[in-house]
């Protein structure tokens, strides 16, 4: 008896060890690694350029100033682009290789309001390829860059300026004939479904299309980290296009319209880690392009970690989509915090017919979520649902694993919403995870695959 009391629990271990993994252990164990072996900030010369040297002044918009010394610093092989402590009104300013800009502790980068200070560059507007507005920190084609320090990204938005360019209201700005992007965002979807080419679909002046606070385009070894932005006139930081991505320690701080924190687009190899999101739309939303324009580039978002961060408002902690044409694939999230009365998801997928898209290997583990407005989890296929599109165009969500989450309060647990004529909703795991003081469990509408609930408590609010 003595001896089968020492060979069961050793067998038993034998067993476990070789019993097959599960594709979120495979996943977490194997393919997290590899991903995050493949992210590496870059790193720059020592020598310093201070903005001061090159005619910057604080009572003067000094873009021109700025745009010089990161000239210079990329020219002479790289280095710090120092903006020191003081408020520094700014126009557009254009990284370049090997270039780290540098805010001071202290320091903020007060961007201009003056449309004349924002040259149109090639650029991404909500998924349509387009020449607009430059974001307010543009680059483009370039490797090795980074904004970095414990200053501010100030884009200056307010009702007065940027923002009434989303609504039609009486402002100076209309008085000045610059319309709001009630005009310029359909024509451009226009311009996109006709396919007429990229070099022609020139917006600017009179298209009322904000630019983005900070927006790399077809760059390689990014790195942002220690600044806190506020007051964009539209998404907060958008890459577009880019490899190799590290976001660390920024705080997002934007409740304006389409305020999102950090959208990466039709990017690879993304790492978003101890950041802060308080933002007037997504914290955090993944895409990879809108309709036609994503299926002639078919460019797909990959191979992304998320870890660490703290979400309160927005429209969803971490997202994927709208746009999300070219698909999605390996997604990571682990050890965040989620919670504010005034964010309404979790963990969010959104698209539709007409966008498409393949969202498939998404792994969230240890999140941590005080309340939200709708459902822990939500998939969306009819979202923005403006036509049904071709059979070909439907989206697939395939291959979601939630472990280990806790809620104190939301509506629901899990809302799905698909596609009244095709199910293409497959292999939802939700394990181990407890969603306390919920309306109803689930809300399930369309045709979706049954969730798999493994281990997973759900208790209902109390009745008032």
């Amino acid at each position: 008896m003595k001896i089968y009391k020492l060979i069961l629990p050793l067998v038993a271990i034998a067993v476990a060890a070789c019993a097959p993994k599960s594709p979120s252990q495979k996943a977490w164990e194997e393919i997290y690694p590899a991903i995050e072996a493949k992210i590496i900030a870059p790193t720059f010369a020592e020598q310093i350029f201070d903005i001061r040297d090159f005619g910057a002044k604080t009572d003067v918009a000094s873009h021109d100033a700025i745009n010089a010394a990161i000239d210079k610093c990329s020219a002479e092989g790289g280095g710090k682009v120092l903006v020191p402590a003081g408020t520094w009104l700014t126009g557009a300013i254009c990284l370049k290789s090997n270039v780290n800009l540098h805010l001071e502790e202290g320091a903020t980068l007060l961007f201009s309001d003056n449309l004349d200070h924002y040259p149109i560059v090639r650029t991404r507007w909500e998924g349509m390829d387009c020449y607009n507005y430059s974001p307010m920190i543009y680059a483009y084609q370039q490797e090795n860059i980074a904004v970095t320090g414990l200053g501010t990204l100030d884009g200056g938005a307010s009702i007065q300026n940027w923002w009434s360019m989303v609504w039609n209201v009486e402002t100076d700005w209309e008085k000045d004939r610059r319309n709001t992007q009630r005009y310029g965002r359909p024509l451009l979807q226009v311009w996109m479904d006709e396919k007429k080419p990229i070099e022609e679909r020139v917006m600017g002046h009179g298209y009322g299309m904000r630019p983005q606070l900070v927006s790399p385009f077809e760059c390689k070894n990014i790195l942002i980290e220690g600044v806190t932005m506020i007051r964009s006139p539209f998404w907060n930081l958008h890459p577009v296009f880019c490899e190799n991505i590290t976001v660390r320690d920024v705080k997002f701080n934007n409740d304006g319209p389409n305020g999102d924190g950090c959208d990466p687009e039709s990017c690879n190899y993304v790492l978003i880690e101890d950041c802060y999101f308080n933002t007037g739309d997504d914290c955090i939303a993944i895409k990879s392009g809108r309709d036609g324009d994503a299926r002639a580039i078919d460019i797909p978002s990959q191979n992304m970690i998320v870890r660490n961060c703290e979400m309160k408002n927005g429209h969803g902690g971490v997202v994927i989509g709208s746009e999300i044409g070219s698909g999605y694939k390996n997604l990571f999230v682990e050890n965040c915090v989620m919670d504010s009365p005034e964010l309404d998801r979790a963990i969010r997928i959104k698209t539709n017919a007409r966008r498409g898209g393949v969202i498939e290997h998404v792994y969230v583990r240890n999140v941590t979520v005080g309340q939200c407005k709708e459902a822990v989890l939500k998939i969306n296929l009819i979202y923005d649902q403006k036509s049904v599109g071709d059979a070909t165009d439907y989206p697939i969500v395939q291959d979601v694993y939630l472990e280990n989450m806790t809620s104190q309060k939301s509506r629901y647990g899990v809302c799905v919403t698909a596609l009244e004529n095709v199910n293409n909703i497959h292999n939802i795991y939700v394990k181990d995870c407890t969603f306390d003081n919920l309306e109803k469990e689930e809300s399930i509408s369309g045709q979706c695959d049954p969730i798999n609930y493994d281990n997973v408590k759900m208790t209902l609010a109390a009745a008032e």
